[in-house]
């Protein structure tokens, strides 16, 4: 991959995108991982007006060490760039105790889980309103486009999508290219929706570039069947979340009317 060339054609991308929108810059969630830190870091380089909104919720102290280092790492560099921090976790525990408790309890912490995206995405949209600015997604290819890793209007709401062509190594290399914290770099990807230390491997079963060589063969119409041990162990992880979410990637369906009954 030609890397600078990359993140060049990203940063005119975005800056054309926001003049013809008549948008005057960007707000973004950063989180303190390397999709939010490079796509921010993509976004200072147009020279509109980044907003970067850190929202807490019971988060891990390193999450949020990282995140704030990297705004830090940015403003020093970057002129365009202010912040704001909003501590949802307020919000969160009211909204969890006026929930009625259910009989399956894991069923409530993933969709609990899910929660804290659209709080999040909400806390996005509101400054996003106020400034007139777009809100920048963070979401990978493979989260995507292959897995359906993400919430579904939660962080998957979002106005564009700077990295989403991109596979989770090539988010690396660009991060590598720009200078991107070390921390960051070297820290275990993870959501961040759980309060705890769990990574995106322990959830999925498999590391992203596990998940890219299955996407590959997948896109080369292989079957679980052509593969045996890990590689088809991996290969069905892919195949299982692609299907399960195959709904965050396509239309929203749409029921149309026949001209008949007009």
């Amino acid at each position: 991959m030609q890397t600078g060339k990359v993140v060049d054609h990203i940063v005119d991308w975005l800056k054309l995108y926001a003049v013809n929108a008549r948008c005057k810059g960007f707000v973004i969630g950063v989180s303190g991982g390397i999709d939010s830190a490079v796509t921010s870091t993509l976004c200072a380089r147009t020279g509109l007006p980044l907003l970067c909104i850190e929202m807490p919720i019971h988060q891990g102290t390193k999450q949020v060490t990282r995140a704030d280092r990297h705004i830090e790492w940015m403003q020093i560099n970057f002129d365009n760039v202010s912040r704001k921090s909003v501590s949802l976790t307020p919000v969160f525990d009211q909204l969890v105790a006026s929930l009625p408790s259910v009989d399956n309890e894991e069923d409530r912490f993933m969709s609990l889980a899910n929660t804290r995206a659209r709080l999040r995405m909400t806390t996005l949209y509101y400054f996003a309103a106020l400034k007139n600015y777009l809100v920048a997604g963070t979401g990978n290819k493979v989260e995507d486009f292959g897995i359906g890793f993400y919430t579904k209007y939660g962080d998957g709401g979002v106005d564009l999508s700077p990295i989403a062509d991109l596979l989770k190594t090539e988010v690396y290399e660009l991060g590598d290219y720009m200078g991107i914290n070390q921390d960051i770099m070297e820290a275990a990807p993870t959501d961040g929706l759980w309060g705890d230390n769990r990574t995106d491997e322990d959830q999925i079963g498999a590391s992203y570039p596990e998940l890219e060589w299955a996407m590959a063969m997948d896109d080369k119409g292989k079957i679980a069947d052509d593969f045996v041990g890990r590689e088809r162990e991996i290969f069905e992880i892919f195949k299982r979340y692609n299907n399960a979410n195959r709904h965050k990637m396509i239309p929203i369906p749409v029921c149309e009317i026949p001209t008949s009954l007009r």
